[in-house]
């Protein structure tokens, strides 16, 4: 979010914000938007604590997406199993699921090939 030096009776940059019932920031603006409900100071406690809370939540974003990485590949190694062993039938899969199976285990092997050969 870019700070624009919107600026308080006092002098100090200002932002547009919106709560909920508690008191609570919902949203936070550089220019008004509709349905907020009031204004803060970017340099208060309260925006700093924002802030740390939105870099928190970044980072928790960052980490569950390198996760999700990491469950594809578990539960692609769980597909082939199961299949191997039975439990599912390769093709009751619908076709979308089975040509992105087959394409990520083409890559796959591509890539263990390039890995022995090195």
């Amino acid at each position: 979010m870019m700070m624009r030096e919107y600026h308080s009776s006092e002098g100090e940059p200002m932002v547009y914000v919106r709560r909920d019932e508690h008191g609570r920031l919902l949203r936070v603006e550089d220019e008004p938007f509709e349905g907020m409900s009031g204004t803060l100071t970017v340099q208060s406690d309260e925006m700093n604590t924002w802030l740390r809370h939105c870099g928190d939540m970044q980072s928790r974003r960052d980490l569950l997406r390198e996760s999700d990485r990491d469950v594809l590949r578990i539960m692609e190694d769980v597909i082939s199993l199961l299949i191997e062993r039975g439990v599912i039938d390769y093709g009751e899969l619908s076709q979308a699921a089975r040509d992105k199976l087959d394409l990520r285990a083409l890559i796959r092997a591509d890539l263990e090939g390039l890995v022995d050969q090195s």
